[in-house]
């Protein structure tokens, strides 16, 4: 009797565990999920641009909005900082940093979906641009005198980690000629947004500007909850 009582007290435990690993592994689903859909498109986006516009290549959607073909070798947004090849490794460090980040706190269960998500953007942002400086010059020829093409015989345009992010959202809200009384900038051409981009960047922009304006206290106890786990590993 005394058996098969503890044997039914533990069932409850069993059932509650099970539930816990299900609800785990759904996280894990829609975390890794979401970071695997957001590459797709990012590098399904930059393939079309390559094999199918020359560098410099426009096609007006709207007034406002252009798929506009560049190339930069520099951050989001075309900002260059640096070497090219010290760029690419720091990338590769901060986002390897960043995914395992989110692989340990989603496996601690002590913070939100939407946390861990606005997390992944960002991730899948930076690793998105990461692959097209690691491989995209090894893997496609030039763009600016003729289409990319896949797997060139001559090789690719640039070694390992040196190539080039495919940019290709533009979008002039405004354009104008700003007027002549204005002092310095008087008589010339205002555009307002300048910039070209690319998906990878949008997925950045918008996880950065998330965390700061619903999860900045997420964040922070993120931070101290991986630091302390580190000192306690440590001790």
């Amino acid at each position: 009797m005394c058996k098969s009582k503890k044997a039914y007290s533990s069932e409850p435990n069993y059932s509650a565990n099970l539930l816990v690993q299900r609800n785990r592994d759904f996280q894990a689903f829609i975390i890794w999920g979401l970071f695997l859909l957001l590459l797709l498109i990012d590098q399904g986006i930059k393939f079309w641009t390559k094999q199918t516009l020359l560098l410099g290549d426009e096609i007006k959607i709207f007034d406002w909005f252009s798929i506009y073909f560049v190339e930069n070798a520099g951050m989001a947004y075309g900002l260059e900082i640096g070497s090219k090849l010290f760029l690419s490794i720091f990338r590769i460090i901060v986002m390897s940093a960043l995914c395992l980040g989110i692989f340990f706190l989603s496996r601690s269960k002590k913070f939100s979906v939407g946390f861990l998500l606005t997390l992944v953007m960002i991730a899948a942002g930076g690793i998105g641009n990461i692959i097209d400086c690691a491989f995209y010059g090894l893997i496609f020829s030039d763009s600016s005198s003729q289409i990319a093409s896949l797997f060139p015989i001559d090789g690719g345009y640039a070694p390992f980690l040196e190539g080039k992010v495919v940019d290709m959202f533009y979008f002039p809200l405004i354009d104008c000629t700003l007027p002549n009384w204005l002092p310095i900038w008087g008589g010339e051409n205002f555009t307002f947004f300048d910039p070209v981009f690319n998906f990878a960047d949008s997925c950045i922009s918008v996880g950065v500007a998330l965390l700061f304006l619903f999860y900045k206290k997420s964040f922070n106890t993120a931070l101290n909850y991986i630091f302390s786990s580190k000192k306690d590993n440590k001790i």
